[in-house]
């Protein structure tokens, strides 16, 4: 069931999301070679807890995995999503993914951005710069009488047609009273297909996007999500409302 919210519920979520986005900046920040994704972790978490909200991902548990033990998801080239913080430290010419989420009054606020750590290689650079414009560009679909197809297959052109693999096994979702509600929200598919968007419903749109192949698989951890093929991945994200027939992007400083 999509679950459609008052004015109120939005500006909860709104509330949320913008410690999120703010939190990310912080992080983006201080990723340089040589920090550790445990440090960085460090910081959110600080940072999140400073405004009187809690990190949403941490102790989070899915599908019989063991809980999540860190506040940020930090996945570094070829891991897609759900990297576990830890002691390893950046180095230059690496992305890495960092995927936030916050809990406060009760609702969520979710986002990701892919950070270059130093100069990057071409065709990195492109895959960052692909997979963010494809989020705006999935962002733009989310008008009330669209379709979440609309969203899904605007992504999957764009990204193909530049080249690179969207992940199949991985999609968006609704996000407000629960990190995660209905709709799923793929990164592929037809359009005019899917629920009818309406106004008052709350989206994080997420598009993963590889340099090579779709295939993905899981880590020995559990958690952390890995190309096929040892390429690396990009990963942004923003949680939207649908107001007055249009999106607005909550997950923004």
């Amino acid at each position: 069931m999509i679950l459609v919210k008052t004015k109120k519920e939005i500006d909860f979520i709104r509330e949320s999301a913008k410690i999120v986005a703010e939190t990310l900046q912080l992080v983006k920040k201080n990723v340089k070679p040589g920090v550790s994704t445990l440090e960085l972790d460090k910081i959110a978490e600080d940072y999140i807890r400073s405004n009187d909200a809690v990190p949403a991902f941490k102790g989070y548990s899915q599908g019989g995995a063991p809980a999540f033990p860190g506040s940020i998801c930090s996945s570094i080239d070829d891991e897609v999503v759900h990297g576990i913080p830890g002691e390893k430290q950046l180095f230059e010419g690496q992305i890495i993914s960092v995927d936030i989420g916050v809990l406060k009054n009760k609702y969520y606020g979710d986002a990701a951005i892919t950070i270059a750590v130093g100069e990057l290689s071409d065709e990195k650079r492109k895959l960052m710069e692909v997979t963010e414009k494809s989020l705006y560009l999935g962002i733009e679909q989310a008008t009330a009488g669209n379709r979440i197809g609309d969203i899904s297959n605007v992504i999957q052109q764009y990204v193909e047609s530049n080249g690179f693999s969207i992940v199949k096994a991985l999609c968006g979702h609704g996000v407000g009273r629960f990190l995660h509600e209905d709709p799923q929200i793929s990164n592929f598919g037809r359009k005019g297909t899917g629920p009818e968007i309406k106004n008052g419903m709350t989206f994080a749109i997420e598009p993963m996007v590889n340099l090579g192949r779709h295939q993905v698989q899981v880590a020995p951890d559990e958690w952390t999500v890995i190309t096929a093929d040892g390429k690396p991945s990009a990963h942004f994200e923003h949680t939207i409302a649908v107001i007055d027939g249009k999106p607005e992007i909550l997950s923004i400083c």
